[in-house]
């Protein structure tokens, strides 16, 4: 058997896997931040374009992917699936483990499957200019690459704790023709309120969202991309399941456990749910999201309507939160550090169908090194969670003396993210477990909204 099980090229789907009709329950609405009231799509076009609005709500099974965008995905689409077998010898497990890798892709994550459509939809519509955030960097990479290539101008607002730990991600966003502005900055309302308060703020995900928002509100010309939790984006990233499900059909078998790492939501939803539809073909399949302790948005968080930043202008939705005006800490899993999560896969979670763990990062880091002397790739540090949650149910299946067929995300390589595992291998990484009262705390500060 095997190392390597590829696609041909024209195996790459041809459609986006839409799980909406297949939501246990209808949807919540998604609430105007300035009326409390249900969105509109007319709300929505100050800062998206329409084709992506309608995705957005579509409820429509399967959503057709443009030929221009297939044509891109062809750089580095499908990505292999690998069956670990260094790694399960390693452990000594009687389980099989296989990793659909997205570390393939020029920005080296599974961020452009969604960058790329994004760009091109813009550009259909007239657009000048996106405007984004990003976090740990690989998303602002993957958009700097998309906007290059359709001739698009891109703003990046990135967390500022990462422009210090990933300096070349900053450099690669630059390098793609992409204006790179520390984040909270001077250049909006919302990181001039924020830096008054605190003039050494490090920076979260919420804040850099308010200062990207604003921007493409009150520019005609700009827009707004979104990385991860909006139901396009997740969208978008079901070719990564769809291909790893046919990939498994050649390896003659099919996962008992699909584990992905979980920030915003994309990057497990685009793994899962074109597992989690098998279950209606009778398929027995469980889908673990894997987070950090210090940002256990599913496993600490609380179910309900909140905004989607820090300054309030982003759109309010149901989804678990951990408050939005959480203020992570300094992990080196810059792409997981996120207040709130996709609310498809906070219902999923709330209602049953997924399971949830979270990690400190010191574990994760000893998975990824026993991962990167088994199998020869450095995991960036948010797939490193996923490592740690396959070693550990191998490591169980071996306890148990059971057969188990794992299957998981490694949504990127960490070849940019050598000062985190200098952190790791010199002893000064610290854990972070966030506090109950915290979560408790936010709460005082949730949205009342009334639907």
């Amino acid at each position: 058997m095997n190392t390597k099980i590829l696609l041909n090229e024209d195996q790459i789907p041809r459609q986006w896997y839409n799980i909406i009709p297949d939501m246990p329950g209808p949807l919540a609405p998604v609430i105007n931040p300035q009326t409390l009231k249900p969105v509109t799509p007319e709300d929505m076009l100050a800062i998206f374009p329409m084709a992506l609005i309608e995705q957005e709500m579509s409820t429509q099974r399967w959503i057709d992917i443009p030929d221009k965008v297939r044509e891109i995905y062809q750089l580095w689409r499908p990505s292999p699936l690998f069956r670990a077998r260094r790694l399960e010898q390693a452990l000594g497990t009687p389980a099989k483990i296989y990793y659909k890798y997205e570390g393939v892709s020029p920005a080296g994550s599974h961020k452009p499957n969604s960058a790329i459509p994004q760009a091109w939809y813009n550009k259909q519509a007239g657009i000048r200019r996106l405007a984004t955030e990003t976090g740990a960097g690989q998303w602002g990479s993957s958009l700097a690459l998309a906007c290059s290539m359709f001739g698009l101008e891109c703003t990046i607002y990135m967390v500022k704790v990462s422009c210090t730990q990933k300096p070349y991600r900053k450099s690669m966003m630059q390098l793609w023709g992409a204006n790179v502005i520390p984040s909270p900055s001077e250049f909006t309302n919302s990181g001039r309120s924020i830096l008054a308060h605190d003039p050494d703020c490090p920076g979260s995900l919420g804040i850099a969202i308010s200062e990207a928002v604003e921007d493409a509100a009150t520019h005609s010309d700009t827009n707004y991309a979104l990385g991860s939790v909006l139901n396009h984006v997740c969208l978008h990233q079901t070719v990564i399941g769809q291909e790893a499900q046919e990939q498994m059909k050649i390896a003659g078998d099919y996962p008992d456990v699909v584990i992905a790492c979980c920030g915003g939501g994309s990057n497990f939803a685009g793994l899962t749910f074109p597992f989690i539809a098998d279950r209606a073909n009778g398929k027995n399949v469980r889908c673990l999201a894997v987070e950090p302790a210090s940002c256990p948005t599913l496993t600490k968080g609380v179910y309900a309507f909140d905004y989607g930043d820090t300054a309030k202008v982003a759109p309010i939705t149901m989804m678990y939160t951990l408050g939005h005006d959480f203020m992570p800490p300094g992990i080196h899993a810059g792409g997981l550090r996120y207040h709130g999560e996709s609310p498809l896969v906070s219902q999923l979670y709330a209602a049953g169908q997924i399971e949830a763990k979270s990690y400190k990062q010191n574990s994760c880091f000893e998975g990824a090194l026993l991962f990167a002397r088994s199998e020869g790739i450095v995991p960036a540090p948010e797939s490193s969670h996923a490592v740690r949650a396959a070693i550990d149910e191998a490591v169980l299946a071996k306890e148990e003396g059971k057969e188990r067929t794992i299957l998981f995300g490694l949504s990127g390589h960490g070849q940019l993210d050598m000062a985190a595992y200098d952190s790791y291998l010199s002893g000064n990484l610290e854990d972070y477990e966030y506090p109950d009262a915290m979560v408790k705390d936010a709460l005082e500060r949730l949205p009342k909204v009334s639907i």
